[in-house]
């Protein structure tokens, strides 16, 4: 859990006691312990931000403390020892007759990170604090050095808040408060949305922001590209579909999944109790999203001709972006735990806060497991020359009750109706269905259902009898 939203009510406070103590959330009984909570505050501004609660029991008991003015400037000066100095938001609720609750919330530090706390880095292990290890915390000054040049955090080329899609970037609040990622209150002053995801400096538009948001990135953002091929055999030599466009991230994200799902075979099944086949993409949908979302958010932006690709052929996927993996990653590292070092924090930070990136760090291993749970082999992370990419392939066994196949819409009403009566000649298979058919045609959909092997037989020509295979029903 990450929680990011200071609470202003009791009811706000009860409602972050009842998730409990994690990554993201510490209880303190009272201020007496301000030394311990700073740590952790380090600790969530080296990670994803949190929150330290003032007045909580460690077992979740909300009972208060008192709190005077000499209370809050002792906060103050504690909050003045982190280094480099740190923005965090501190908030009184009143919980009872001279009782309050203080909330001290701290934002994700990842662009400015590693912080100190009285000269020492922290981190957030689960629900517990600790001191950071030195090999690490010499690894993150590298990395920020690295974070403060980055291509998304540089001013944009002219562009201002006219040039934005507004619609899309209060589509981001409503989903991030409905994910529990931003506080009802984040309201819908653009400018200031703007300021809270960390997409303008100065009042100025960074580039992360018209890689998100822009209406219309041309001429001056020819890499907001997205390429869509769907391939006849196994190679690039001739073209079934193929379609290119410009736009945001989000858009791109849209048109791309759109085309997966409408080109990808269909994978049916059919389940007990049910008389319709429950028809899936080949490839799990999560697994290809997060391959999406991971190509538009980690891919080298610097790259003006780059571009995200994605590509059908008869017997894989492949899903590829410009960049090199960061900071000496290796494909092999993303099938394990491994460390969350995206190329390009803050696009996806708006990501994660929309809730399209679960849990920062854990997406290809997600990846990896969706597809070994479908029983596909694992998918393939390529690294070659300055491009990565993701290639899925589908399981060489196609079991009885699993297909890969398009079928006509009477071949699935046959289906049906051989699930509803079993064992049917021609004759019944005919009256029920929905739109009439010459008995010639009806054979030949038959005839191709028991090449799939999903209806077998027996008798020959107009006495023959048709019923589904007994491991589907």
């Amino acid at each position: 859990m990450k929680v990011k939203a200071i609470p202003r009510t009791q009811e706000e406070v009860a409602a972050l006691v009842e998730r409990g103590e994690g990554e993201g959330l510490e209880f303190k009984r009272s201020t007496g312990e301000l030394r311990e909570a700073m740590q952790t505050l380090c600790a969530f501004l080296n990670g994803y931000g949190g929150t330290v609660l003032f007045g909580i029991r460690p077992q979740g008991t909300v009972e208060g403390q008192g709190v005077s003015d000499k209370t809050i400037s002792e906060i103050a000066q504690a909050t003045a020892r982190f280094e480099p100095p740190a923005q965090v938001s501190i908030e009184r609720i009143k919980v009872g007759e001279g009782r309050e609750v203080v909330a001290i919330a701290a934002s994700s530090g990842l662009d400015i990170r590693p912080y100190t706390y009285a000269g020492h880095p922290y981190e957030r292990v689960g629900a517990t604090t600790r001191r950071m290890p030195q090999p690490k915390y010499e690894r993150l000054l590298i990395e920020r050095g690295h974070s403060r040049h980055r291509w998304e955090n540089q001013p944009s080329q002219g562009y201002d808040l006219d040039d934005l899609d507004k619609d899309e970037i209060l589509r981001t609040v409503r989903l991030g408060i409905e994910a529990g990622r931003l506080p009802e209150a984040t309201g819908s002053d653009i400018a200031d949305i703007l300021d809270r995801f960390k997409l303008r400096r100065d009042g100025r538009l960074l580039d992360a922001a018209v890689v998100l948001f822009a209406k219309d990135s041309l001429p001056d953002y020819p890499q907001c590209h997205l390429r869509l091929a769907r391939f006849k055999g196994v190679d690039k030599a001739e073209f079934l579909d193929n379609r290119q466009m410009h736009g945001h991230a989000f858009r791109l994200l849209e048109e791309g999944m759109a085309f997966l799902l409408k080109h990808l075979p269909i994978s049916g099944r059919f389940e007990r109790g049910r008389i319709e086949r429950v028809d899936e993409p080949l490839f799990p949908v999560a697994a290809l999203r997060e391959a999406m979302v991971n190509a538009l958010c980690h891919r080298d932006y610097s790259i003006t001709g780059g571009c995200v690709s994605a590509a059908i052929f008869d017997d894989r996927l492949e899903i590829w972006s410009d960049g090199t993996l960061p900071f000496g990653l290796t494909p092999e590292d993303l099938k394990r735990t491994h460390r969350s070092l995206p190329r390009n924090p803050f696009i996806m930070n708006v990501f994660y806060l929309r809730g399209l990136v679960e849990e920062w760090g854990r997406g290809t291993q997600m990846i990896v497991d969706l597809c070994v749970r479908a029983g596909h082999p694992e998918p393939e992370f390529v690294a070659e020359g300055n491009a990565f990419g993701v290639r899925f392939l589908p399981s060489g066994y196609i079991a009885p009750h699993r297909v890969v196949h398009d079928l006509t819409e009477r071949q699935r009403e046959i289906l049906q109706v051989l699930s509803r009566h079993g064992e049917a000649p021609l004759r019944r298979i005919r009256e029920g269905l929905t739109r009439p058919a010459a008995d010639r045609t009806i054979q030949e959909d038959l005839a191709h259902l028991r090449m799939l092997g999903l209806v077998d037989a027996s008798g020959r020509g107009r006495g023959a009898r048709y019923w589904l295979r007994r491991d589907l029903k």
